[in-house]
């Protein structure tokens, strides 16, 4: 499976009623328990990154993989537009780049 076929997947769930969809249930609820999900999911994933466990990591990155997609469809941002701004980043020099941005993160 692709991103773009996860992003495709979830299109069709979040068209789907709330009571046959988690993914329709979940965009129903707002963007702030969408976010709030993606914000659970990757702590566990970065928990499950420092303490070495490879299947929870594996587990977890899935779960924010879904999460942030889904988050992106509840703000109407295509998964197109984040990979445009990965593809224009990869032109040039990750520490260039970050310097660009002149966020210091």
């Amino acid at each position: 499976m692709t991103l773009e076929d996860l992003e495709a997947r979830i299109a069709l769930r979040a068209a789907a009623s709330p009571e046959e969809s988690y993914t329709a249930k979940l965009i129903a609820r707002g963007i702030e328990k969408a976010a709030q999900k993606l914000g659970e999911e990757a702590t566990e994933a970065v928990i499950a990154a420092v303490t070495h466990n490879r299947a929870e990591l594996v587990k977890e990155s899935a779960d924010v993989l879904y999460h942030l997609l889904v988050v992106l469809k509840a703000e109407g941002v295509p998964l197109s537009e984040v990979m445009a701004e990965l593809d224009a980043r990869t032109a040039q020099s990750g520490l260039v780049e970050k310097a660009n941005r002149g966020t210091g993160a």
